[in-house]
């Protein structure tokens, strides 16, 4: 099989009705934009979110709580994803990128608690749940904040 062979499924594609085209194409003269108005001008239309001048949905709910913008989220990883390192190794999140356990961790890690761990293993990570850190120290391993 060669790219130039490559066709889609039977059926999955339509032809498109081209607009503009003439009266016997069946969509001439207005191009199924029907009469007058601002939707059947070039460029016309309303921006997303305008209802008409009634007031929006966006500012008829109220705000609630802070929201940081500066927030640096951490990627979470629980500790049933450490079972399968050996015992007495030290886990990063270097370590857990070149392993495939994580595809990315742009700002740190948090470990969480979920799953059980059975690896007598030391953990450096940038913050950890109350749970996880039990779930370590139960397990003989270390959980250092780095």
């Amino acid at each position: 099989m060669k790219l130039n062979e490559l066709s889609p499924v039977p059926g999955s594609t339509h032809t498109l009705k081209r607009k503009g085209r003439g009266n016997g194409s069946g969509n001439g003269k207005t191009a199924g934009r029907g009469q007058k108005g601002q939707k059947s001008r070039s460029g016309g239309g309303v921006r997303v979110g305008f209802e008409g001048g009634q007031m929006p949905l966006a500012r008829r709910i109220p705000k609630r709580g802070f929201n940081n913008i500066f927030a640096k989220p951490l990627t979470a990883v629980n500790v049933s994803a450490f079972n399968m390192f050996e015992d007495g190794e030290t886990v990063n999140a270097a370590k857990l990128l070149s392993t495939g356990v994580l595809s990315k961790c742009e700002y740190g890690l948090k470990i969480l608690g979920n799953g059980q761990l059975t690896k007598k293993v030391t953990i450096e990570a940038n913050a950890f749940s109350e749970t996880a850190k039990q779930k370590i120290e139960a397990a003989g391993g270390k959980a250092e904040v780095v």
